[in-house]
């Protein structure tokens, strides 16, 4: 069930103050504040999505083109397109998801390490 007291759902009412990236009438792209690369962006879905999976049931399929296609230019405006960059989806407990909001990390700008 989705809880709309987590903090991207007060993020994208703007109850707590972001550094906006890219926003439009479906989606939310932030700087983290807590950033573990150079480049470190958060994407928010605008619809209240718990995770991966509640947002490809919920979302119709020009919304999720929509989404993952922001997040490619992205990666191209911000230069990370041929060096090299991570995109990842915490989903659910055991997924290490923290914010029951779906959400992607895009990061890059240095070396990151790998998952064997």
């Amino acid at each position: 069930m989705y809880d709309d007291k987590n903090i991207f759902a007060k993020i994208l009412r703007k109850e707590i103050p972001c550094e906006s990236i890219y926003e439009d009438d479906k989606v939310l792209f932030i700087h983290d504040i807590y950033p573990e690369a150079k480049i470190h962006i958060l994407g928010i879905p605008k619809i209240p999505v718990v995770d991966f999976s509640d947002f490809m049931v919920q979302s119709n399929r020009n919304e999720i083109q929509h989404f993952f296609c922001k997040i490619h230019d992205l990666i191209k405006e911000f230069g990370i397109k041929d060096s090299g960059f991570k995109i990842i989806m915490n989903s659910g407990d055991h997924g290490g998801q923290e914010i029951p909001h779906f959400h992607v990390h895009i990061l890059g700008g240095e070396k990151l390490k790998g998952v064997r």
